[in-house]
């Protein structure tokens, strides 16, 4: 069978299965095995298939995952969500619209503790959504700032999205695609509070004022404890005192104990937040595992190659080239979720990127931004469910109020996809890379 054919196969059952509410999961072994047996015995191939899609989780990186995504909700129910808003209003307070600035920087500093975008949308979401219908907000506004911002949290690290790419790859810097991970981030906030300025201005919302230095201070030191947590993981990770994996399980300790501090956690409580991380752990997980079957018959059935080979017979120019990959990128974003995403789809494009002159850290900062916007756009983006499913607002009127925040991210894109020492001068002054 013609490569072409054994392509077709995979990805347009792959999609079928998806428009037929088949989970996500399910759908790539199903799609990995029909196509495996084009080619493959059935006997031969359930054995190799259920040997990658066991090697595809037998890493101790991956452990970082699940770890990371405790942390968040403890952090998502053990006050510190609570806790980064009151820090974020000290800043916004005399900009008008305060409250849609204050949503954007609350998503920046808890989306980067929490490392999920889905979290941070729902905890700052929850938060300020009820005072800003309180103040008259045009909740579609209100909404899409919410949504538009929260997928920050998967490029300021720590963020698992990092994790997986890095496990993916194989022999890239966890370090490094940490530090490349900030200005890209911030990039991204910065450009969604320009828009949020811009409508609120036009709009004359109103200003909350500039808190008083005593009530700052307070809010200050209250919210001390929290961004003690970046330093000690972040920079434990980067001074190489401890893996990533290691980094994960002190953030989870640490939050752990400050939620008993602050008296938000309960043994009842606690008991739940187990049970739920363990499910959506098991979920990502078994994502990776059969995302692993399906990487691994596509490159025995050469579709990498033949990928690579048909966007090179397009043109020559690796500008061209990288904005096509990014097209590709963005669509692909409308319909997988990032961790499925960056499984399947990175070794296909690093190869191509990698022989024009990528570096692998700059790939993976361009693919994770590409999986924001997907997350926030129809007709799967999670962050846009989770976001309309707070407020609720209809996705059509939320969905036109994003497009705006939308051109600026796609510019912020650009900008990062052709101008490599955005995403990689961080990493290159501390000397990772």
């Amino acid at each position: 069978m013609s490569i072409a054919l054994t392509a077709v196969i995979l990805f347009c059952m792959f999609f079928i299965l998806l428009a037929l509410s088949v989970p996500v999961s399910v759908s790539i072994v199903l799609a990995s095995v029909v196509t495996g047996l084009s080619t493959l015995g059935w006997d031969q191939l359930s054995f190799i298939i259920m040997q990658k899609m066991n090697s595809g989780v037998e890493s101790f990186s991956l452990l970082a995952v699940p770890l990371f995504i405790l942390a968040g909700n403890i952090m998502n129910n053990g006050g510190i969500a609570r806790r980064m808003i009151n820090f974020a209003k000290l800043f916004c307070g005399f900009i008008p619209g305060s409250l849609a600035q204050t949503n954007v920087l609350g998503n920046m500093l808890f989306g980067s503790l929490a490392g999920s975008a889905v979290a941070a949308a729902s905890a700052m979401g929850g938060s300020i959504a009820p005072i800003q219908k309180e103040e008259k907000y045009d909740m579609a506004f209100a909404t899409a700032v919410n949504i538009a911002s929260a997928p920050t949290g998967l490029l300021i690290p720590p963020t698992s999205a990092f994790i997986v790419y890095s496990t993916v790859v194989g022999g890239v810097s966890i370090s490094a695609l940490f530090m490349a991970g900030y200005v890209p981030g911030i990039l991204m906030g910065l450009g969604v509070m320009l828009v949020a300025y811009l409508y609120a201005r036009s709009k004359k919302y109103p200003t909350t004022g500039i808190v008083p230095a005593k009530v700052a201070l307070k809010v200050t030191l209250d919210a001390l404890p929290s961004f003690a947590l970046i330093v000690i993981v972040i920079g434990g990770i980067v001074s190489g005192v401890f893996t990533a994996t290691e980094g994960a399980g002190v953030c989870v300790v640490y939050c752990l104990a400050l939620s008993f501090i602050y008296r938000s956690v309960t043994i009842k409580s606690l008991t739940k937040i187990l049970v739920d991380s363990a499910c959506v752990s098991g979920i990502i997980l078994f994502l990776i595992s059969a995302s692993s079957a399906m990487s691994w018959v596509m490159a025995f059935s050469g579709i990498p190659s033949a990928i690579a080979d048909a966007l090179m017979s397009f043109s020559d120019n690796k500008y061209v080239i990288f904005l096509l990959i990014n097209i590709i990128l963005l669509v692909i974003g409308m319909f997988l979720d990032i961790t499925p995403a960056i499984l399947i789809f990175t070794p296909i494009f690093l190869p191509i990127c990698t022989s024009l002159g990528m570096d692998p850290v700059h790939f993976g900062v361009m693919l994770i931004f590409n999986m924001c916007l997907g997350s926030m756009t129809p007709p799967v983006g999670s962050v846009l469910f989770v976001g309309c499913g707070i407020t609720k607002m209809s996705i059509e009127r939320v969905s036109a109020m994003l497009v705006p925040y939308f051109m600026v991210l796609i510019a912020i894109l650009l900008l990062i996809t052709f101008v490599p020492d955005v995403s990689l001068f961080i990493p290159k002054m501390m000397g990772l890379m």
